[in-house]
């Protein structure tokens, strides 16, 4: 079936953390993603993510104590197998393109 979806109508006047599927491509997904705070360490063992900012900043935090500060237009790929939180200080909204077959909660050990 052919939609026409609006990412800002989905995630309007959402302040709370929220992760959704929004699209899937292939064996991909598109994902739409609100933060405000802290997501846990976490790591995808099988599967990059790439983030891309709509609003706000995300941070990025990776596990050799870097931070990654990503604004809006900005993208950062996270290779497979690295640990990494994603967190802000204010409502964040961004888009993650990953394997559809991803647990967004990754693997905490």
């Amino acid at each position: 079936m052919l939609e026409l979806l609006n990412l800002n109508t989905l995630i309007e006047n959402q302040n709370e953390y929220t992760n959704f599927i929004v699209s899937e491509v292939n064996d991909h997904a598109l994902r739409i993603a609100v933060i405000n705070g802290e997501y846990h360490w976490h790591k995808h063992e099988e599967c990059d993510e790439l983030f891309y900012v709509l609003e706000g900043e995300l941070f990025i935090d990776l596990e050799n104590n870097e931070t990654i500060s990503l604004k809006p237009g900005e993208i950062f790929t996270i290779p497979a197998n690295t640990m990494h939180r994603t967190r802000s200080k204010e409502r964040t909204v961004n888009l993650c393109f990953e394997k559809a077959s991803n647990d967004i909660t990754g693997n905490i050990g």
